[in-house]
């Protein structure tokens, strides 16, 4: 793989790798034919992103030498991330990136080539993966809403960094309302402020949502997404359904395409931010948070059939994410109710530590699946929800 960014793409593409490194500390790379795909997920399984460079973003763009399949691989994002460090660096110094992967050496090679051609070159070690996919359709969310992520940006700017989640609704008169998350706490002293902020319908682009829908997630990751659109001039989308099920927030333009997928808290903020009544929220049942199933577990019942493992097998077909409008191999909706674990017990007994984001609260964990060859698997994937976050976020 050998790809060539110039001018101010130099910029656009370290803003990309800032916003993933808010959620995961490992970068997937795939080189495919549709352009470069850079993902993450978290350690919880409850966040993931992905942006798809399209070949027009390069000024050279080369998936494969011909005659070779192309690669994929994985490497720290910290490693990935100190090239792009200094985005003012990037901005005034930098005239082109070249990046190369070749399985030959092992290495994935970034040269900088900057003004009085000073070259800085970044050997960076990676491991070979299959693809890491999550199944997902934005089309299938029944609300949507639509705005330039200046609007959305400022929206934000009052909730403290510190702040772990946020509530987005809408209330009476149509009014997009953004709330800090409140929980029932014996000791009302934890929530001596709430920050609240109200949009009107006209700053909105597309306004695709009843009154009295809210969901509540994660604002960390939803404010990297902010800053790269804000910093590329594109407009930002949200799709959600009820409570419990994943966010999708969008970007995209002919170039490029972004998408992070978030969980979000299984029931509604009691508090319901003055937005009258809630959707119900069915009960979601706990399942198995990892498992790397055989390829006769696809064909037994129960909890099997429907856990398919998180990174896919599926070469250079797979898709890099499950757009608006892209095939589906399964009929299966982007996150749908499984039925109970017989493990259940079992899993309850293991505690396990997972740090990063969400906290341990009512999240459930997105499921990723996998795009299986049909000789490995008679089914497609299915896109599950999968046990709380356990760890301290």
């Amino acid at each position: 793989m050998r790809c060539l960014v110039t001018g101010g793409n130099v910029k656009v593409l370290g803003k990309a790798v800032h916003s993933l490194s808010r959620i995961g500390d490992e970068l997937y790379l795939e080189p495919m034919e549709e352009g470069l795909s850079l993902r993450t997920v978290n350690s919880s399984r409850s966040a993931y992103a992905c942006f798809l460079f399209a070949p027009l973003f390069f000024q050279q763009y080369q998936a494969a030498t011909p005659g070779q399949d192309p690669l994929h691989c994985k490497i720290l994002m910290k490693s990935f991330l100190s090239v792009f460090r200094s985005l003012a660096m990037l901005e005034k110094t930098v005239e082109t990136c070249c990046i190369s992967l070749s399985g030959r050496s092992s290495r994935l090679v970034v040269q900088l080539h900057c003004r009085y051609g000073v070259r800085k070159t970044h050997n960076l070690a990676f491991q070979d993966c299959e693809s890491l996919q999550a199944v997902f359709d934005p089309a299938s969310c029944p609300y949507k809403l639509c705005a330039p992520a200046r609007v959305l940006g400022e929206a934000v700017l009052p909730f403290p960094l510190a702040l772990a989640e946020v509530t987005l609704g809408v209330g009476a008169g149509r009014r997009v309302i953004l709330r800090s998350y409140q929980e029932d706490e014996a000791d009302s002293s934890l929530k001596a402020m709430v920050t609240e902020m109200s949009l009107g319908e006209d700053d909105f682009q597309q306004l695709r949502v009843r009154e009295g829908v809210a969901v509540t997630f994660c604002l960390k990751e939803f404010r990297g997404l902010l800053s790269f659109a804000e910093s590329v001039n594109l407009s930002l989308s949200v799709h959600f359904d009820t409570p419990g099920r994943p966010a999708i927030f969008t970007v995209e333009d002919s170039t490029l395409d972004g998408h992070f997928v978030l969980a979000t808290l299984s029931e509604p903020d009691p508090h319901s931010l003055g937005l009258g009544s809630l959707e119900p929220r069915r009960p979601e049942p706990r399942l198995q948070a990892h498992s790397t199933p055989h390829q006769d577990d696809f064909a037994s019942d129960d909890m099997d059939s429907y856990m398919i493992t998180m990174e896919t097998s599926g070469g250079s077909e797979a898709p890099w994410a499950r757009p608006s409008g892209s095939p589906s191999p399964g009929p299966q909706p982007p996150c749908s109710p499984a039925p109970p674990s017989e493990d259940e017990d079992e899993d309850e007994a293991e505690p396990t530590t997972v740090p990063g984001t969400p906290p341990p609260k009512k999240f459930r964990s997105l499921f990723f699946g996998s795009v299986l060859t049909p000789m490995r698997s008679p089914q497609g994937p299915s896109s599950v929800l999968a046990e709380d976050s356990d760890g301290e976020g």
